[in-house]
């Protein structure tokens, strides 16, 4: 089965795909206003299960996302690429770079994602709170979990119109399936990553300027980081331009 996926401009040789994954409650359309600054790239926005055009599906975990993913890669002939996530989607992009993917796959850009938990307990936790999560979007009216979803602490920096824009932007999602997706790709199921990820051959992690959680989850593994100035936990929302200056860098390096 393939997800539903967008693609942008011409396939070429000379240049891979740039293949992009959003976060959790978005679509491949969050990437636009940073895809503007690659028209000159191929390009493949895709919509994750349980989202946009991919809403009606469900896999059961990682593996079967990876699969998907692969499936999707070839039906649009994507032939070499860089793996381009933010949040869930960079979860997702990192457990295909170190599992899944071959020669095919140019590089990886992950935005505020996570590389697993290896203790046992700091697992249950999280498997804790994601049910909790998904029975406040099973069982009450979406507009009510999405506005404490957006009081978590990672989303601190977003000024209240901020805050309702991306409450009201949220809101036609379907709330049984996105219950679905954050249990079957919660992080407490997702494998530590961290020592695979240590071994990729091209690898880069960018993070809001104001996102001091990841900054310091990836300062603390090792991992070098390159933060986008005036942006907190979603960068490319906030900040596409400088973003996609940053982005620009790593995939055309001196």
């Amino acid at each position: 089965m393939m997800l539903h996926a967008r693609w942008r401009g011409e396939h070429r040789s000379d240049r891979p795909t740039l293949v992009w994954l959003h976060g959790f409650l978005g679509s491949g359309k969050e990437w636009q206003p940073v895809q503007e600054y690659f028209s000159d790239w191929p390009q493949l926005s895709i919509d994750l299960p349980g989202h946009g055009g991919s809403r009606a599906q469900q896999v059961s975990g990682f593996e079967a996302l990876s699969a998907r993913l692969n499936a999707t890669l070839h039906n649009h002939r994507v032939r070499r690429y860089w793996l381009i996530g933010y949040s869930l989607g960079g979860r997702a992009a990192l457990y295909h770079a170190c599992r899944y993917a071959d020669s095919s796959l140019a590089g990886v850009v992950v935005e505020g994602a996570h590389f697993g938990l290896a203790s046992p307990h700091e697992r249950a936790q999280r498997l804790a709170d994601d049910r909790h999560w998904a029975s406040l979007f099973r069982q009450q009216p979406l507009g009510d979990t999405l506005h404490k979803w957006y009081r978590q602490p990672v989303f601190a920096d977003l000024r209240e119109p901020q805050r309702q824009q991306l409450i009201a932007l949220r809101a036609d999602n379907d709330p049984q399936a996105l219950a679905a997706m954050l249990l079957n790709t919660s992080l407490a199921r997702q494998p530590y990553l961290l020592p695979e990820i240590q071994r990729l051959p091209v690898f880069h992690y960018l993070c809001g300027e104001h996102d001091l959680k990841f900054q310091r989850l990836a300062a603390g593994a090792g991992l070098p980081v390159t933060t986008i100035p005036a942006a907190g936990h979603n960068a490319h929302r906030a900040c596409p331009q400088a973003f996609a200056a940053v982005l620009a860098q790593k995939l055309n390096p001196v």
